[in-house]
């Protein structure tokens, strides 16, 4: 099997609880949410429309040919998806809570022009720290700003906007996006340009680990102070001190005082 189809092979599963766990993660009667194979991320998902009727592998082939259908049916699909990837947003951040103590952005997009046959909508955190992500290709097909990366929101709202705009956005060119992939390295965050990949995922990961660390202190600053007991005043602070309650109880229980 070519691993170009791989995914539509997926999609026309039956029953996708038959596919392994290493592979899937959930489906429901729309949609099933799969693993992604490279993961470019610490935490990387697909969500594919399930293959079933009225829909055909063409008119799910990608975004491009999905925009060509019905607009009604079309925005209901891409609905569907979004739902899932809610559903899904909810589950990778319990996990994060439970990995890391703390919780990160996550995007939720397509590429304007995939890699790989049956429409697939990427759902991955926002560190882009990962092994798989080897080139300048595979970066800028996910960088937030650059224009490749199509935000789900945005593609929704192409169904509000007047009738020309869709027909301009749904063309989807190869001319217009795929020189984007070719644009110079620089990072997402902070904006500074890079000279290759090894040094962009250097900088990436100190980006990630800076963020965590401050996650981290923001977290164990509010134990902290969850965990402090209260103070409670017991006369007009004009008149001295503030004594707290517990002071002034053990001051009152020990005869001896102070």
């Amino acid at each position: 099997m070519s691993s170009l189809t791989i995914l539509r092979s997926y999609a026309q599963k039956s029953d996708p609880s038959s596919l392994p766990s290493s592979v899937l993660l959930s489906h429901s009667d729309t949609c099933l949410t799969i693993f992604d194979a490279f993961p470019k991320s610490i935490f990387h998902f697909l969500v594919l429309p399930r293959i079933k009727a009225p829909w055909t592998i063409f008119d799910l082939a990608g975004l491009h040919s999905l925009l060509k259908c019905d607009k009604i049916r079309a925005k209901e699909l891409l609905v569907n998806m979004k739902e899932e990837a809610d559903n899904l947003q909810k589950t990778i951040e319990d996990e994060m809570q439970k990995r890391y103590g703390f919780k990160w952005e996550l995007w939720i997009g397509f590429h304007a022009v995939p890699s790989m046959e049956h429409l697939h909508l990427h759902v991955l955190s926002n560190d882009l720290c990962s092994p798989k992500m080897k080139l300048k290709k595979h970066y800028n097909s996910f960088h937030p700003k650059l224009g490749f990366f199509l935000h789900l929101s945005d593609v929704l709202s192409w169904f509000d906007a007047e009738p020309s705009f869709f027909e301009t956005m749904s063309k989807l060119k190869k001319s217009q996006y795929e020189p984007l992939l070719k644009d110079a390295l620089s990072c997402w965050k902070c904006g500074r340009d890079m000279a290759n990949m090894p040094t962009l995922k250097a900088h990436l990961q100190q980006e990630w680990d800076q963020e965590s660390r401050k996650a981290k202190a923001r977290l164990e600053k509010k134990r902290k102070r969850e965990e402090a007991p209260a103070a409670t005043e017991t006369h007009d602070p004009a008149e001295g001190p503030q004594i707290k309650k517990q002071e002034l109880e053990g001051s009152a229980q020990d005869p001896k005082g102070s």
